[in-house]
């Protein structure tokens, strides 16, 4: 699983939008929320990536947590630092494995607030 949460984010900061779609569950039913939109199904995920200039901005992880359940799901949450701006954010990603592979079905990314680290 780390393998294919490390080549999602190669592909992320490489801006490589075939393989970003092929990290996807094409369903409808596949979700990602990001810091200003709300995507519901495979086609409105991989529209807004074509729609959006020059992709995701670059950052850096800093931690990445991986919580496996069974052997076909799992459950990937990673803090990360935008580069440039300082900012602190997270994503969480429900992965499945299907017959194609590992596939994100679930994504949820946001910034914190005021950009400091709240680490409990």
């Amino acid at each position: 699983m780390s393998q294919a949460s490390d080549a999602y984010e190669r592909a992320l900061m490489d801006n490589d939008l075939e393989a970003l779609d092929g990290f996807f569950w094409d369903s409808p039913h596949t979700v990602r929320l990001g810091v200003a939109e709300n995507l519901y199904g495979f086609t409105a995920i991989t529209a807004f990536r074509v729609g959006r200039s020059g992709g995701s901005p670059t950052r850096e992880r800093l931690r990445v947590e991986i919580l496996t359940l069974g052997s076909d799901m799992a459950v990937v949450n990673t803090e990360f630092r935008r580069q440039g701006s300082g900012q602190l954010g997270r994503q969480s990603q429900t992965w499945i494995r299907t017959g194609q592979g590992w596939k994100v079905c679930s994504a949820h990314v946001s910034l914190l607030k005021d950009g400091t680290d709240q680490r409990g």
